[in-house]
């Protein structure tokens, strides 16, 4: 097989921040892991901090986690897959509820006091 018989596929590279988005899209071979595409996107050249190595990656909200899907490095993308690279979590999901129900529960309190 020659270079020019490899089968080529069209995928998407996305990262957002609250300011910015950007999508990359390119050809990659077929076969072509998640994390080889995110760092042949150079998308990294715009978002300088951005660590391919230990960013968490999804296909289309799907974790890659070795769990539902392999890790990025050896999930192998197919023609179509959007790779999106997630921010890292500025406060706990878990820690952000209980916050929240404590102050519904004072602004209840307060209310039935006055």
């Amino acid at each position: 097989m020659t270079d020019t018989d490899k089968q080529l596929i069209d995928v998407e590279v996305a990262y957002a921040m609250p300011e910015r988005q950007c999508i990359k899209l390119l050809r990659v071979e077929a076969g072509c892991t998640a994390l080889a595409a995110v760092i042949a996107s150079g998308i990294v050249q715009e978002f300088p901090e951005l660590d391919p190595a230990t960013a968490e990656m999804g296909i289309f909200s799907n974790n890659l986690d070795g769990l539902a899907l392999p890790l990025p490095a050896h999930y192998q993308l197919k023609a179509g897959d959007r790779v999106e690279i997630y921010r890292p979590l500025i406060a706990d999901p878990k820690a952000a509820r209980q916050q929240r129900a404590a102050r519904a529960r004072a602004a209840r309190k307060a209310g039935n006091a006055g």
